[in-house]
């Protein structure tokens, strides 16, 4: 079967970013990186994560480009993950983030499965809607109303000026 996916840049623009693609449900999650990189004209070479989604976009379980957790706390890899162990009718939505310097954020959801279409090359880029900016779009992250707002400078110390503080500088 073929999974059509629309892969939606998360930004604050007026325009809508957005690209619609085909890819086998037993493709890996790989797979489906290295078309969502290139058809928004990146080169695929920066780290990327695709996060389990629900039906309101909260990021959940990882499914990261390489394995960078400690023992115990093993994260799936997008090599050995394939597309339908992960995506299905049930769980439709992926968030995917690319660049963690900039990043690149995209809102990918299973549009529809269908079979799959005699001489039609998978992966393939069905269309294109926007152009992507030169920068990523800049997230603001909004504290909760019943937060105080902290700021760890805030307690006036200088410390450069070690006069105040009791202890001896010269213990040793």
């Amino acid at each position: 079967m073929i999974y059509r996916f629309r892969v939606i840049l998360d930004n604050d623009t007026e325009d809508d970013v957005f690209r619609d693609l085909e890819i086998r449900e037993t493709d890996t999650m790989e797979d489906l990186h290295n078309i969502i990189a290139q058809s928004f004209g990146f080169d695929g070479m920066e780290m990327a994560s695709f996060y389990i989604s629900d039906d309101e976009w909260n990021q959940g379980e990882e499914i990261a480009m390489f394995d960078m957790s400690e023992a115990g706390n093993e994260v799936k890899m997008m090599s050995t993950t394939v597309i339908k162990d992960v995506v299905h009718e049930a769980s439709p939505k992926l968030i995917y983030v690319y660049d963690f310097l900039n990043m690149w954020t995209f809102y990918v959801e299973l549009g529809e499965i269908v079979e799959e279409a005699k001489g039609t090359d998978y992966p393939n880029l069905m269309f294109v809607h926007g152009q992507i900016p030169d920068e990523a779009p800049e997230k603001t992250f909004e504290a909760d109303d019943d937060e105080d707002d902290f700021n760890e400078f805030e307690d006036d110390i200088d410390v450069d000026d070690y006069s105040d503080l009791d202890f001896d500088e010269n213990w040793n």
